[in-house]
């Protein structure tokens, strides 16, 4: 596996908890979010984000713990 795979899961996941723990209004005002907005709502798309990035945190570890 490469390495820069690794930091990459664990940048977006890092930003993406970052992101929805801090309720940042450019993040979930974005084209891509919107969509995840319009069905969970504001607070159920930060969910979705926050569960998101903890899971790609923890996918990057567990990759970067098999090297």
């Amino acid at each position: 596996m490469n390495i820069f795979l690794i930091i990459i899961f664990v940048l977006a996941g890092v930003f993406s908890l970052l992101s929805s723990v801090k309720n940042f209004d450019w993040f979930f005002n974005n084209s891509k979010a919107k969509s995840f907005v319009k069905i969970f709502g504001r607070n159920g798309a930060r969910i979705f984000y926050s569960i998101l990035g903890i899971f790609m945190i923890i996918l990057g570890l567990v990759l970067g713990f098999k090297l």
